[in-house]
């Protein structure tokens, strides 16, 4: 009897020890990625970017899930914060505080677009399912994210000049 506890309490310390979270993957995608800065029309089509492409972001996790980032180029030199997301092999970011609001039109926490409440998460949900059904109506736009596979980051910055809407799309790898 005693054998067949000692076994199992050591089979729920290891996996208890294995099992990967939300963490893990804030940490996993700290780093610098070198890539290109693409300039992209407001429907996602190609511009003519003038200048030296290439770009550089550093990415450092935070508590509760957050990244920031450090993107710089050329065409851009900005830091600000995203939330983080579980999304199968990725790992999907959204705003934060004002920056949500003024995408949005409403505070992080205060969606709940699917009616329901917070502890609502549906069976066999990601977080970034959960996310996009509390927070998001089917329409929001989002802006990228991490390949935890290819180890590739992938973000999208929504740029004006005057009353024109365009992209700039940078798109790195690991180093």
């Amino acid at each position: 009897m005693k054998k067949i506890l000692l076994i199992t309490a050591i089979t729920i310390f290891v996996l208890a020890a294995c099992k990967k979270t939300e963490n893990d993957s804030v940490v996993s995608v700290n780093g610098t990625y070198s890539g290109t800065l693409n300039r992209l029309s407001s429907v996602g089509l190609p511009l003519e970017l003038s200048g030296d492409r290439t770009a550089t972001a550093v990415v450092t996790g935070k508590e509760n899930n957050q990244l920031e980032v450090h993107c710089l180029g050329d065409e851009l030199d900005t830091t600000f914060m995203l939330n983080s997301y579980q999304y199968h092999d990725s790992l999907m970011v959204c705003l934060t505080g004002n920056d949500f609001n003024d995408m949005y039109g409403h505070m992080l926490g205060q969606g709940h677009m699917s009616g329901g409440m917070m502890g609502d998460r549906g069976n066999n949900e990601t977080d970034w399912e959960h996310h996009m059904n509390d927070e998001h109506m089917d329409r929001d736009e989002h802006f990228g994210g991490f390949d935890m596979i290819k180890n590739t980051f992938l973000y999208k910055f929504k740029m004006t000049e005057g009353d024109s809407i365009y992209y700039l799309k940078f798109t790195g790898m690991k180093q």
